[in-house]
C-alpha cells in the first residue's frame, strides 16, 4: 500500500506533551552472528504487540534505522509513565530477561537507549511533500499557516 503523501508543508501538532524514546544495537563483533542475532529477533514481537496494543500501552508509533553495525528505533509515546509501564512488563521484561543471560560475558553485541520527554508547544517540525513520518505521525499532521511559518512561530514562547 503506498502511504498518503500530504502536499505541502506540514508540522506535527504540538499541543500535547509526547515522549521520544530512542532505542538500538551495536554489532561489535561481526563475525560472532550466534551472539548478536538474538538480541537483533528479540525486537519484533515487542513491536508487534506495541502496535496491537496501542491505545491501551500509550504507544503511538516508531521509526527504523538500519546502519552496518547500529540499528536505531525513535519510538513515540504518550507519557513516560505509559513507556515505564511498559518497561516493567509484556514482552519487554521477558525479552529484557533473556538479554541479561543471554549477553552475560558477551561484549559481541551491546545496546542503547534515550528517554526525552518533550512538552508541549516545546517541539516543531516540517514535513514537505511527505507521509506522516516521525513526531507527525505520532502527533497527527496540521498544514502549516501563515502563523506558523517559522520555527519560532510554531515554537510556543
Amino acid at each position: 500500500m503506498t502511504p498518503t503523501i500530504y502536499q505541502g508543508r506540514h508540522t506535527a501538532d504540538n499541543s500535547e506533551d509526547r515522549v521520544v524514546f530512542i532505542i538500538g544495537m551495536r554489532i561489535n563483533r561481526r563475525l560472532a552472528i550466534h551472539k548478536w542475532l538474538p538480541v537483533f529477533f528479540a525486537m519484533p514481537g515487542m513491536i508487534k504487540e506495541l502496535y496491537t496494543h496501542r491505545e491501551q500501552l500509550g504507544f503511538q508509533s516508531a521509526e527504523n534505522y538500519f546502519g552496518l553495525r547500529t540499528t536505531a528505533m525513535i519510538q513515540y509515546w504518550d507519557s513516560l509513565d505509559d513507556l515505564l509501564a511498559y518497561s516493567k512488563g509484556g514482552k519487554h521484561l521477558n525479552e529484557w530477561k533473556k538479554f541479561n543471560r543471554l549477553t552475560k560475558g558477551n561484549s559481541a553485541v551491546g545496546i542503547y537507549h534515550e528517554t526525552y520527554i518533550i512538552q508541549k508547544g516545546k517541539y516543531e517540525s516540517v514535513y514537505v511533500n511527505m507521509p506522516a513520518y516521525g513526531l507527525g505521525k505520532a502527533a497527527g499532521l496540521v498544514p502549516i499557516t501563515v502563523d506558523k511559518q517559522t520555527a519560532k512561530k510554531r515554537l510556543s514562547r
